[in-house]
């Protein structure tokens, strides 16, 4: 009798805790090949070099790696000195610094599911140097009309992720927390 309640707690247990976690998370993990939870509820991984944080997002929004792959970094990273038209030279140790971490988290090494899905719409050759550019990007902004984003003194261009996405620098790229600044929230 003692076993059969034992067991019948223990189901219970894990029935709740599979409920409160979403579902069954090793399956979604084995799945889709998540790491853990916390993945599967961003889109990136946020942001985690403080140094890369300062330096890159003193002048524009400090993308993620996980937006773009390696091949892309390492361009970007290796041109700086014409940096989308701007001179943003680092010392030799910096720039090593950065472009191993933009390296070591780019989009082609992340279980999170916007780099899966970035990575799986480029060729096997292609390195984009504007996330703008990826297929993946232009697909999900194809219903946006350029005019709303270019004349709106509140965004400006499209790499202005900050701008709609107000949970970008976390992460978070959801298309249902889509608001355009003077238009309001975007419905597709």
């Amino acid at each position: 009798m003692k076993t059969i309640i034992t067991v019948a707690l223990v189901f219970t247990l894990l029935l709740t805790t599979s409920i409160i976690m979403g579902g069954n998370t090793h399956d979604e993990e084995q799945e889709h090949g998540y790491k853990n939870t916390y993945s599967r509820q961003l889109d990136v991984a946020p942001v985690s070099n403080i140094t890369y944080a300062e330096e890159c997002g003193s002048c524009h929004f400090a993308y993620q790696p996980g937006l773009l792959p390696e091949k892309s970094w390492i361009k970007i990273m290796t041109d700086l000195e014409n940096h989308f038209d701007e001179n943003a030279e680092l010392d030799a140790d910096l720039q090593k610094e950065l472009t191993d971490y933009l390296v070591q988290n780019s989009a082609d090494k992340s279980n999170y599911k916007r780099s899966k899905r970035i990575m799986r719409a480029l060729g096997k050759s292609d390195a984009p140097l504007r996330i703008t550019k990826t297929l993946y990007f232009v697909r999900k902004h194809d219903e946006i009309p350029y005019r709303i984003v270019k004349n709106n003194k509140d965004i400006g261009s499209f790499s202005n992720c900050t701008a709609c996405h107000s949970n970008a620098e976390k992460g978070s790229y959801n298309e249902h927390d889509v608001k355009i600044p003077g238009y309001g929230r975007w419905e597709d």
